[in-house]
């Protein structure tokens, strides 16, 4: 089936289900967790649905999390490798200069364990919102296969 009819009967399929939220744009499909069962961690699914031929079309899924989850960590990581940065010069300078400091040594650790965190957090993240990714995995197969 074409891209188009897919997309009006993935939009008239998920309008009947009120279970999850949906959003279209062109030929991309979002669906969300339902509001009452988001958390921080809730994931979202990104279906695209790219024509191959008059009678066919490829619909790819992404499972990620939310853009406002997504823009924090990415700004979290930004600060902590500037602040990262800055110290590494400072050390370095220091160290051309033959003085000796500590604290921006420390700083280095500091934000090199920082780092560390930030990768585990990220991953407990993932573990919390594991449930809900395979409930809309399920959700989209039922719902490719009715249409199919």
């Amino acid at each position: 089936m074409n891209s188009v009819v897919l997309l009006s009967e993935i939009k008239k399929h998920l309008s009947d289900v009120t279970i999850y939220e949906m959003r279209m744009v062109d030929n991309h499909v979002i669906i969300d967790v339902p509001k009452k069962e988001t958390h921080f961690w809730s994931p979202q699914l990104y279906l695209e649905i790219e024509e191959l031929s008059e009678t066919t079309s490829l619909v790819k899924g992404l499972f990620g999390p939310k853009p406002q989850v997504w823009t924090f960590f990415m700004f979290l990581h930004f600060v902590v490798a500037i602040v990262f940065l800055i110290f590494g010069v400072i050390v370095y300078s220091n160290w051309s200069l033959q003085k000796v400091s500590v604290f921006p040594v420390v700083m280095l650790v500091v934000l090199a364990i920082i780092w560390v965190i930030f990768y585990f957090v990220g991953r407990l993240g993932k573990a919390t919102g594991k449930k809900q990714m395979d409930s809309l995995k399920k959700f989209t197969k039922l719902l490719l296969q009715k249409i199919n």
